[in-house]
C-alpha cells in the first residue's frame, strides 16, 4: 500500500496536544548513515567572543532566505565568506537555519553539537517546538510566506552548486548535515519531516547534477588520456599523462564522495519516505526522482529506480499521482530514454491505461498526454484494446480531458494517413487529396464507433490539434456537393454537422453546451484569428449555401443545420467588399438564399425547420443592412402566402361538417410555420388573432381540431400587442398618439384601428383572459401534450402580467395586472402534482430511467416544476401553495432537488417567519395524508412515516448554521407543531392517545437547532400543553417521551413528573435574570393557548397517491450561510393590493445571486 507508514515510522505529530504531555521519542534509535558525525579536520566548535555557547546567533540566514529580497547567489556567497572565517558558527548557523525553516523556536548549540547525538538534539528540539498551531514555513497562509518554499529550493540548490569545486569535497561537514537530515525526516513530527525532506531531496537532486558533470569530465579526460597515450613516443608527453591520471584520480575520489553523499541520502530519506503518511512528503519524493532519471539517466533510469513510481500510480491522493504522470512525461517524450523503459511498461500499461478513467481530471488530462507520448516514441506498445478504451473520452464534459484525447486519436488514426512530410525545415500545403481522405476517416470513426450522437462534441476535442484540417471549408463542400462520392445518408447529416460546427468553432470561439472549459476568454490573437476565420468562411459560403440548401431541401434533418450556418456568417459581406461590386450574377445570391429559404419553410412543417428558418430571416432583417429592403419584401411575400393559406383553410374547415384528416393536417402545419415566425417577427399586422381565436375556441369545444400551434399563436399576438403598449411609452399611450414599429418601420398594427388608450389597455387584457380561460380548460385535455403546453403558457402569462410589468416607470400599464383566480391556483397545483410528481412505476414499465426519452421527459418535468416555483416566488400564487412542492423535497431529491432547494432559499429571504411555516404546513399535510390512508393505530411504524422523519430532517439542515439567526423560528415551529399535535381529542374506541400525536415525533427532528433556554421553555409548555388533553394516559406515551428525550439532555431524560412526563429543570445560566426569564416564559406561554389551535389543514393536491418506500437517504448538507434576509409580507388575499407598489415588487425581483431566475429558465 503506497499510503501506509513504513514499519519504523512513527505517527505524525499533532499540534493538538497539551503543552504538558511530552512527546515521546522515536521508537528506535535512528539509522547509522555511512558518514562521518563530527567535522573531518576534528576542529573544535569555537564560539564568538562574549557569546555563550547556549545563545547561539540569530539566524539571519532564515530572515534572509524568507524574505528573497537579494540574489540567492550573493546571498550563498556571503554565507561561504562567514564560514571560511570561522567554519564552526558558519555551521551551526545554517542548521540553526534549517531547525527554523521547520518552524521550530529552539536552536542547537554549539555545546548540545559537541556533546549530544543526533537522535538526543531532535528529541530536545521537539520538546521545544511550538503545539499550539499546526502551521510552519513551508504550509503557513499569507504574502510573507508564499514564496518561501521557492526561495528555500533556491538556497540549498546555490549553496551545493557554489561549493562543488572546493568546500564539497574539502574540509565542508556535508556528512553531518546529511546525518542531521535524515534524522529530522524521520521524526514524528509532521513539520521536521516535511521540511527536512524537501532539503534531502533537493540537495540529493542538486548532487545528482555535480555526478553529472563529474561524469563528463571523467569522460573528457578519458579521452584526453587516450588520445595522448595513442600519440608516437616521439610525441607523447609523459608529464600529461601523468597529470591527466591524476586528475582522473581525483575525479573518482570525487564521484565517490558524491555517490556516498547521494546513497545516503536516498537509502536514508527516498526509500523510507517515499510511502510517508503524509501527501505532500510522498510527492515531493517522487517529483524529485523523476527529475533524476532525466538528468542522470545512466545511473538512475533503471527498473531498481522506476519501480518506486510504478508503484506510486496506485496513491489515492491526487497529487501524489500527478506528480508521477509527470515525472513519467519526461522520460517518455525522449526517444532515446524510452528503450531503457520496455520493462516498465510493459508491467505498468495497464495502471497507466486505466488512470485515463481517473476521478480527478487533471490527472486523467496527465494520462492521456503520457499515453499519447508512448503511442509517439514506442510504436506496437499500445495495443487496439488499450486505444479502444480512450477513444469514449473524446466525447468526455470536462475540455482539457477531451481535447487531449482528441490529441491521442489524431495521433493515432489520422497522422499517419494525412500528416504531409516536412521540405526544407518547412511544412508545405497539405493536399486535397489527403484533406479529402482526412473526412473521411472522421466519418468513418463517428458514425462506426456509434460512441456519440452529436459530432459538435468530435469537432471540439480535434479543434486544438487539428484545427486547420477542420477550418478547410471548400474540401467539405466539395465533399457536399459531388455527386461521384457515393456518400449515404448517414455520412451526409454528419458531414453536415461537421461543417456547421466547425463554422461555430471558429466564429464563436467557445465549446459546445455542457462543455467545461477553465479559460474566460480569448487573447487579443486569438480574437483577430476568429474574425480572420469569419471572414473567410461567409466569404466561401455566401455563393454555395443556396446549392447546399436546393440539393438538402427535402431532408428536414440536414436542412435545419444548413440553415444555422447563417448565424455564424459576417453579414455585412453580403453588402460591402467585393460581393457588392461583383458581377451581376454573383449578385443574385442573397436572392437566392431568400428563395430557397422559401420553398424550404412551404415544405416542411418540422419545428427545428422552421424555427432555424426564422432565425435566420431574423438575422437578415437588420434595418442598417443596405439590403433590408429585399429581405423585408421576401418577409412579407411569404407571410402574405402563410397568411392567405391560413385563412382559407380556416374558413373551409369552419363550413365542413365532416373534417378531412388532409385538410386538418394541412391547417396545422400552415399553424406551426405561421407560429415559428411570429415568435421571432412582429406579425401583428396581419391580424391573426381573431381567427386563431375563433379556431381555438372551436377546438376546446369539440377536440378535433389542433390545439398546440393555435394556442402557441395567439399567446404570440398577444406578447407583441402588449410590446407595442409598453414601447409607446405612458405619455403617448396617455395621450392616445399612434408610434411607429421600430422593426418593420410601418405605423404599429395594434394602432391601425382607432381606440382610446385605456381601450387598448382594456381590450388587451380582455384578449389575455379569454385565453387563459381557454388554456385552463386545456389542462383538463386529454392529451398529455396540450396539458403541459397551456401550463406552459398559462405560467409564463402569469408572471408577464403580474405586478412586476409596472417596475421601471411603467405604471400606465397598472390597468393589466391579473392576478388568478381561486380554482385557477388550485388547478395550477393539481397539475403539478398529476405531471411533475410521478412516482417511477407510474411511468410505464416501456423505458428504462436512462432511455433519452425518460431522460427527455425528466427535463420537461423539471421545466414544468420551474415554472411554477416562479410563480410563487413572485407572489402570483399564494406562498403557501409551495408546500405541494416542499412536501416533495425528500422523496424526488434526485429528481428536483436542487429546484427546490433554490425554491425554499428564495422563500426564505422573501419572509423568513412565512416560510418557516410553510415548511411546518407541508409536514402536516403529508401527516394528515396517512392518517387518512393507515389511520392512527402504528402510525409511526409505517415506511411512509420514516420518509417524513427523514423530510424532516432535511428541512432542519436548510435552516443553516445561523443558530441564533433562525432562533425564534425555530421555536415558533415547534411550538405550532405542538399546537397540532394535541389539537385533536381521541376518538371514544382509541386507547386514548390524540390522533396527530405521533407528529411529535417529526417535531423531535427540530430539536438539536434550538438553544438549552429554548428547550427548557418548550418542556414547560408540552407540559402545560398536556394538562388541556381530556383524556390523561396512564402511562407515558411513545411520541411524548422521543420528544421530550430530544428536549433534554441525556442525563437528565430519567426524571419524570408523577405522571410519566419529564419536567423542565430549574438551572442557572448565563444571560437574562430569573424575572426576566420568567415574564418571557409566561408572555410566550399566554400566547400560545389551546384555544388557537388552527383545524388540520386540507390537502391541495387532488388526489392522494400511495406512497412507496424511499431508498437510502442522499446526503445530508448543511445550508450555507444565508445573506440578509428581506423581510416582506405573505402574499395572501387582503393583501395583494400592497403588491401593486412598484417600490414592493422592486424587492421581490432584485435578489442576489443565481436563483430560478437566471438557472431555471425554460
Amino acid at each position: 500500500d503506497s499510503d501506509s507508514l513504513s514499519a519504523d515510522e512513527g505517527s505524525d505529530f499533532e499540534g493538538s496536544q497539551r503543552h504538558s504531555v511530552k512527546k515521546r521519542a522515536a521508537k528506535r534509535p535512528l539509522r547509522a548513515t555511512p558518514v562521518a558525525k563530527h567535522p573531518k579536520n576534528g576542529s573544535r566548535m569555537v564560539r564568538g567572543h562574549g557569546q555563550k555557547d547556549s545563545e547561539p546567533p540569530a539566524s539571519d540566514l532564515f530572515d534572509a532566505v524568507k524574505a528573497a529580497k537579494s540574489d540567492m547567489q550573493s546571498l550563498v556567497d556571503e554565507w561561504l565568506e562567514s564560514y571560511k572565517q570561522d567554519q564552526d558558527a558558519g555551521f551551526l548557523e545554517l542548521i540553526n537555519f534549517f531547525i527554523r525553516s521547520c518552524g521550530c523556536k529552539g536552536s542547537v548549540t554549539s555545546e548540545m553539537f559537541k556533546k549530544m547525538s543526533n537522535s538526543e538534539i531532535i528529541r530536545h528540539l521537539t520538546e521545544q517546538f511550538n503545539e499550539d498551531s499546526g502551521e510552519y514555513p513551508l504550509i503557513a497562509p499569507g504574502p510573507s510566506w508564499k514564496k518561501f518554499q521557492g526561495s528555500f529550493c533556491e538556497f540549498v540548490k546555490t549553496l551545493v552548486y557554489q561549493c562543488q569545486y572546493s568546500l564539497l569535497y574539502d574540509g565542508f561537514p556535508m556528512d553531518n548535515l546529511i546525518s542531521l537530515l535524515t534524522g529530522l525526516s524521520d521524526s514524528q513530527v509532521r513539520a521536521f519531516r516535511h521540511t527536512s525532506t524537501l532539503a534531502a531531496m533537493k540537495l540529493m537532486t542538486s548532487l545528482v547534477r555535480v555526478a553529472l558533470q563529474l561524469s563528463l569530465h571523467k569522460d573528457n579526460n578519458q579521452r584526453q588520456y587516450e588520445a595522448e597515450r595513442n600519440k608516437v613516443p616521439g610525441q607523447r608527453a609523459p608529464e600529461r599523462l601523468e597529470s591527466l591520471l591524476e586528475k582522473r584520480k581525483e575525479l573518482q575520489e570525487h564521484q565517490e564522495e558524491i555517490e556516498g553523499m547521494m546513497n545516503a541520502l536516498f537509502r536514508g530519506v527516498f526509500v523510507h519516505r517515499y510511502r510517508d503518511v503524509l501527501p505532500e512528503i510522498r510527492a515531493i519524493c517522487i517529483e524529485e526522482i523523476g527529475s533524476w532519471m532525466q538528468s542522470y539517466s545512466t545511473s538512475f533510469l533503471t527498473d531498481s529506480y522506476l519501480k518506486y513510481i510504478g508503484w506510486t500510480l496506485h496513491d489515492k491522493h491526487r497529487e501524489v499521482r500527478l506528480k508521477c504522470l509527470k515525472a513519467l512525461k519526461g522520460l517518455y517524450g525522449s526517444r532515446d530514454l524510452t528503450a531503457r523503459l520496455e520493462l516498465f511498461t510493459s508491467r505498468f500499461k495497464d495502471r497507466m491505461v486505466s488512470m485515463v478513467m481517473d476521478r480527478e481530471y487533471d490527472v486523467a488530462v496527465e494520462a492521456v498526454k503520457l499515453l499519447t507520448l508512448i503511442l509517439k516514441n514506442m510504436e506496437g506498445v499500445l495495443t487496439d484494446a488499450d486505444c479502444e478504451g480512450i477513444y469514449p473520452v473524446v466525447y468526455a464534459s470536462n475540455r482539457a480531458l477531451a481535447s487531449a484525447a482528441g490529441e491521442f486519436l489524431y495521433w493515432k488514426l489520422f497522422y499517419p494517413e494525412c500528416e504531409t512530410k516536412m521540405v526544407g525545415g518547412r511544412e508545405r500545403r497539405r493536399s486535397p487529396r489527403a484533406q479529402r481522405t482526412f473526412f473521411h476517416l472522421l466519418l468513418s470513426f463517428f458514425v462506426e464507433s456509434e460512441l456519440h450522437d452529436h459530432a459538435a462534441y468530435l469537432v471540439d476535442s480535434l479543434w486544438d490539434c487539428a484545427g486547420s484540417q477542420l477550418k478547410d471549408w471548400e474540401s467539405l463542400t466539395s465533399l457536399l456537393l459531388e455527386k461521384d462520392q457515393n456518400l449515404d445518408d448517414t455520412q451526409e447529416s454528419t458531414l453536415i454537422e461537421i461543417l456547421v460546427s466547425s463554422a461555430r468553432q471558429a466564429s464563436e470561439g467557445h465549446p459546445p453546451v455542457g462543455r467545461i472549459t477553465g479559460r474566460k476568454g480569448l487573447t487579443p490573437k486569438e480574437r483577430k484569428i476568429q474574425a480572420d476565420d469569419k471572414v473567410k468562411l461567409t466569404e466561401h459560403l455566401i455563393p454555395l449555401l443556396p446549392q447546399l440548401l436546393a440539393k438538402f431541401s427535402a431532408d428536414a434533418e440536414k436542412v435545419a443545420p444548413l440553415l444555422q450556418l447563417l448565424s455564424y456568417f459576417d453579414l455585412n459581406i453580403y453588402c460591402t467588399r467585393r460581393l457588392e461590386k461583383a458581377s451581376r450574377e454573383e449578385d443574385k445570391h442573397l436572392e437566392l438564399f431568400l428563395q430557397q429559404l422559401q420553398e424550404v419553410v412551404v415544405k416542411h412543417a418540422e419545428p427545428a425547420v422552421l424555427e432555424a428558418g426564422a432565425h435566420a430571416l431574423y438575422l437578415l432583417c437588420n434595418p442598417e443592412f443596405t439590403f433590408f429592403g429585399r429581405v423585408d419584401f421576401a418577409r412579407s411575400q411569404l407571410v402574405d402566402l402563410l397568411s392567405d393559406r391560413f385563412q382559407q383553410e380556416l374558413e373551409e374547415l369552419l363550413q365542413s361538417s365532416f373534417l378531412d384528416e388532409d385538410e386538418v393536417y394541412s391547417l396545422a402545419a400552415t399553424l406551426k410555420r405561421l407560429s415559428a415566425f411570429y415568435n421571432a417577427h412582429d406579425l401583428t399586422r396581419w391580424e391573426l388573432y381573431e381567427p386563431c381565436y375563433r379556431l381555438l375556441r372551436k377546438a376546446v369545444d369539440t377536440g378535433e381540431v389542433p390545439h398546440q400551434a393555435t394556442l402557441t399563436l395567439v399567446y404570440f399576438s398577444i406578447l407583441w400587442t402588449l410590446t407595442h403598449l409598453s414601447g409607446s411609452g405612458a405619455s403617448q399611450v396617455n395621450m392616445g398618439l399612434s408610434r411607429e414599429s421600430g422593426n418593420a418601420g410601418a405605423q404599429s398594427p395594434f394602432l391601425l384601428k382607432p381606440l382610446s388608450p385605456q381601450k387598448q389597455l382594456l381590450s388587451l387584457k380582455d384578449r389575455m383572459m379569454a385565453f387563459c380561460e381557454l388554456c385552463q380548460s386545456c389542462l383538463s385535455d386529454v392529451a398529455s401534450e396540450i396539458q403541459e403546453q397551456a401550463f406552459v403558457l398559462l405560467s409564463d402569462l402569469l408572471l408577464i402580467f403580474s405586478p412586476q410589468m409596472i417596475v421601471g416607470g411603467r405604471d400606465f400599464l397598472r390597468p393589466l395586472i391579473f392576478f388568478p383566480e381561486a380554482t385557477l391556483q388550485s388547478e395550477l397545483a393539481s397539475f403539478l402534482m398529476d405531471h411533475v410528481f410521478i412516482q417511477p412505476g407510474e411511468l410505464g414499465s416501456g423505458h428504462s430511467q436512462e432511455d433519452p426519452l425518460q431522460i427527455e421527459q425528466l427535463h420537461q418535468r423539471r421545466r414544468l416544476l420551474a415554472g411554477f416555483c416562479k410563480l410563487l416566488l413572485y407572489g402570483v400564487l399564494e406562498m403557501d401553495a409551495a408546500s405541494d412542492v416542499f412536501k416533495h423535497y425528500n422523496k424526488f431529491y434526485s429528481d428536483y432537488g436542487d429546484i427546490i432547494k433554490e425554491t425554499l432559499t428564495r422563500a426564505r429571504q422573501i419572509d423568513r417567519s412565512h416560510c418557516s411555516r410553510i415548511l411546518l404546513l407541508s409536514l402536516k399535510q403529508l401527516y394528515t395524508e396517512l392518517l387518512q390512508e393507515q389511520g392512527p393505530q402504528g402510525l409511526n411504524e409505517l415506511p411512509a412515516f420514516s420518509e417524513m422523519r427523514d423530510l424532516a430532517r432535511r428541512f432542519a439542515l436548510s435552516f443553516g448554521p445561523q443558530q441564533l439567526q433562525n432562533r425564534d423560528l425555530v421555536v415558533m415551529l415547534h411550538k405550532e407543531g405542538i399546537k397540532f399535535s394535541l389539537s385533536e381529542s381521541p376518538s371514544a374506541g382509541s386507547s386514548g392517545q390524540p390522533p396527530n400525536l405521533a407528529f411529535l415525533e417529526l417535531l423531535a427532528e427540530f430539536s438539536p437547532r434550538l438553544f438549552h433556554q429554548d428547550k427548557q421553555l418548550l418542556l414547560s409548555y408540552l407540559e402545560k400543553c398536556l394538562q388541556h388533553v381530556s383524556q390523561a394516559p396512564e402511562c407515558s406515551w411513545g411520541p411524548v417521551t422521543t420528544y421530550c428525550h430530544s428536549l433534554s439532555p441525556v442525563e437528565n431524560t430519567a426524571e419524570a413528573n408523577p405522571q410519566g412526563y419529564p419536567r423542565s429543570k430549574k438551572r442557572r445560566t448565563e444571560g437574562p435574570s430569573r424575572r426576566q426569564r420568567e415574564e418571557v416564559s409566561l408572555s410566550q406561554e399566554e400566547s400560545l393557548q389551546l384555544s388557537s389551535i388552527p383545524p388540520t389543514p386540507t390537502l391541495t393536491s387532488t388526489a392522494v397517491k400511495k406512497r412507496q418506500p424511499l431508498g437510502v437517504l442522499e446526503e445530508m448538507e448543511e445550508g450555507s450561510p444565508e445573506p440578509e434576509l428581506i423581510q416582506s409580507q405573505p402574499l395572501s388575499g387582503n393583501q395583494r393590493s400592497r403588491l401593486l407598489s412598484p417600490q414592493h415588487f422592486q424587492t421581490l425581483l432584485n435578489h442576489s445571486g443565481p436563483g430560478l431566475g437566471n438557472r431555471l429558465t425554460r
